[in-house]
């Protein structure tokens, strides 16, 4: 027995996937942009978020110590009981990070940090941006405490 088509058979002509993959191109020309300018944006503020945290460690280091670590002895001492410089016997056991570790801005470098600070007396904690080098602009922008907003 062999099948014969007849005209009203259901199916999808050529112009109508065409339709739907112009659609679909389309929908995504204007999603993709929106999601990929995401990304940066997202790294931007959690830098900001670790910052916080970092200066919320440094403040219970001070209240414990006395000051703020130094140059020196960097945000180091916040994990680890310093050896140089002026040397506390009331550093809290177990550090003032969580996890015992100094965070990594989102782009995998170190923060800077100098105590006491040029923008601010007690210290300057800044992100390097998404370059890891000083200054830039945009996605490049360092990230400086004492410019924060948010």
């Amino acid at each position: 027995m062999t099948r014969r088509l007849v005209g009203n058979e259901s199916g999808f002509t050529l112009i109508e996937l065409m339709v739907v993959i112009l659609i679909l191109g389309l929908l995504a020309g204007i999603v993709m942009p929106k999601l990929i300018g995401r990304t940066e944006e997202a790294k931007r503020t959690q830098a900001v978020v670790q910052m916080r945290n970092i200066e919320s460690a440094l403040q219970l280091y001070r209240l414990d110590n006395g000051s703020y670590p130094s140059t020196e002895q960097g945000l180091e001492a916040l994990v680890k009981q310093p050896s140089v410089g002026q040397v506390s016997t009331h550093w809290r056991e177990g550090g003032y990070l969580e996890k015992g570790k100094v965070p990594k801005d989102p782009w995998g470098n170190p923060y800077v940090y100098l105590s006491p600070g040029v923008h601010n007396p007690d210290y300057d904690l800044k992100s390097l941006g998404a370059d890891g080098a000083e200054g830039g602009e945009g996605k490049d922008a360092d990230i400086e405490n004492w410019n924060l907003t948010q």
